[in-house]
């Protein structure tokens, strides 16, 4: 390696920004027939899920949580039902800078816009093994 690529001088992890701009993105070139659906979508992008979230999921390593949707899926979803919340997708940048970096062979754009379309289809009503069955990301 050169002493070049071993400057790390003035280089900065992608921020919490960042990330939301790569999710906005991705969110924004969705198919017609489903941006619709995903325009009232609260984004938040934090660098870890809170210990609340990390209880109710009965989960200790906030490094394994990358993202989560947080909401009533569409297929539950009835007019008379009121809604106390807005649905929301939670990405987390600490967990998937910490993926890209263990995995080392996809971009960053393509991990959040992994993670983003995972959270959405969740919205959409998909079960995490409806998702599994077509798409095999994390074998």
């Amino acid at each position: 390696m050169s002493d070049e690529t071993q400057d790390w001088t003035g280089r900065v992890a992608p921020t919490q920004d960042d990330i939301e701009s790569i999710a906005r993105d991705v969110i924004a070139t969705l198919p017609t027939a489903f941006a619709p659906h995903a325009r009232d979508i609260v984004l938040r992008v934090e660098d870890l899920a809170p210990d609340d979230m990390l209880d109710e999921l009965e989960t200790d390593d906030p490094l394994e949580l990358t993202g989560i949707y947080d909401g009533v899926p569409m297929t539950h979803k009835s007019p008379s039902d009121p809604q106390h919340f807005p649905d929301t997708i939670w990405l987390f940048r600490r967990a998937i800078l910490d993926e890209w970096a263990e995995r080392g062979d996809i971009t960053l754009p393509d991990l959040v816009a992994h993670v983003t379309v995972h959270e959405l289809a969740h919205h959409f009503g998909w079960s995490d093994d409806d998702i599994a069955r077509i798409d095999r990301w994390w074998e």
